[in-house]
């Protein structure tokens, strides 16, 4: 009997329980004897599922009760000729999706943006935000709170930072709704995407509000932060980077990559991304910007669920005299370079192609150009899709893929 099959019979006896197994074998063991148990359970084959390469420790801080990996077929694009505020180059940006075509569609749009000389992109804004609500008595002493808290900023920013070695509090914005107040603190978390530092850091903030004004804590997240959620305050204030790209395309260019024009690319952006998302009351303003978004998260380690705020997005698109300018805002990308599922092998390896792995010199360089390069490529993947919907060519390029 194997190591893996004494553990699945003890879990079966009742002696040990399926978050256990850790403490009493290795943790590549522990995965095998739960594949084990639901293989018994389920009738599935786990062969799949068990066949990953990298050492299962190294997962242990990015998932519970591990019976094996998730393979998601990888493919690349580019190169992409970047001038950045942190990116200065031409970078290949690994995506990881199940959605044929997207590789390629991203791919032609990179095509075009590199016949144009490359993009322009920058990080408008950067900061990681948390939201505790507290309760209190009535709205007298909600307005005494907020005024502690705007005269005494500086108290919270040493209790929030006495926590992290990286983390820098850069504001806390008050809101009142009757006898709740919601604090908004909002961090600059360098390299590292930052959400578990921002919570850390403002449990220590809020013990000081607790413990210097009649406030108490109800819930550390009061949803006012907001975390993988659509929420207005995200597209109008932003949430992690902040980061915008564009392009001028000639004419030529346009016809070369797209056989469309101009005028029909702006017309198509203006009645979908813009009237159609109005009317829709869509808080993104796109074509698919979530669509490379996600591959892109799920290549290079991000929180995948955070793609619900990176899709706060908007795509203008614009002709000037014979050229089309088009960019991309995104209004809130959570992204980071160290810590969370970038540490994993797979994810890793991807960012390694970037050249962005780990922290950056001054630090949060690394995660303001992967900001910088996903959004250039979201970019890329929104003047495919509108130059595709431009001149019909929409549905043929899935059949012709075989999708």
């Amino acid at each position: 009997m194997t190591d893996a099959q004494e553990l699945a019979a003890r879990v079966r006896e009742g002696e040990l329980r399926l978050h256990e197994l850790e403490q009493h074998a290795d943790h590549d063991t522990a995965a095998a004897a739960r594949r084990l148990l639901l293989e018994a359970e389920t009738d599935a084959d786990l062969s799949t599922v068990g066949s990953y390469t990298f050492d299962a420790e190294v997962a242990d801080s990015a998932i519970e009760n591990m019976v094996g990996a998730a393979q998601i077929p990888m493919g690349v694009v580019g190169p992409i000729p970047i001038d950045g505020g942190a990116t200065d180059g031409e970078y290949q940006l690994p995506l990881a999706t199940t959605e044929g075509a997207l590789v390629a569609s991203v791919n032609r749009g990179c095509s075009a943006i590199r016949a144009a000389g490359g993009a322009t992109a920058r990080v408008l804004k950067n900061g990681m935000t948390r939201a505790p609500v507290f309760r209190v008595a009535d709205v007298g002493e909600a307005s005494e709170v907020v005024a502690w808290v705007r005269e005494n900023e500086a108290t919270l920013r040493d209790a929030a930072e006495s926590t992290t070695n990286h983390g820098e509090l850069t504001d806390v914005t008050p809101y009142v709704v009757g006898d709740s107040v919601f604090l908004r603190f909002r961090y600059d978390t360098k390299d590292a995407m930052g959400m578990n530092m921002a919570t850390i850091a403002t449990q220590a903030a809020s013990e000081v509000v607790e413990a210097e004004t009649p406030a108490e804590l109800v819930a550390l997240s009061g949803n006012l932060c907001s975390d993988k959620k659509p929420a207005a305050i995200n597209s109008v204030e932003g949430r992690g980077r902040t980061v915008a790209a564009d392009v001028v395309l000639s004419r030529e260019q346009v016809e070369d990559r797209f056989k469309t024009t101009p005028e029909a690319i702006a017309e198509a952006n203006t009645r979908k991304n813009l009237v159609g998302s109005a009317k829709a009351g869509a808080l993104g303003f796109n074509a698919h910007a979530a669509n490379t978004i996600a591959a892109a998260f799920l290549a290079t380690g991000q929180d995948a669920a955070q793609v619900v705020e990176g899709s706060n997005a908007i795509t203008t698109v614009d002709v000037r005299g014979d050229e089309l300018y088009a960019s991309l805002t995104i209004a809130s990308l959570e992204v980071g370079t160290v810590g969370g599922g970038t540490k994993l092998p797979t994810q890793s390896e991807a960012l390694d192609v970037l050249g962005l792995r780990g922290g950056g010199d001054p630090a949060g360089a690394n995660a303001d150009a992967l900001a910088e390069v996903i959004c250039t490529a979201a970019l890329a993947g929104e003047l495919s899709l509108l130059g595709a919907l431009a001149s019909s060519h929409l549905a043929s390029a899935h059949e012709e893929l075989g999708r």
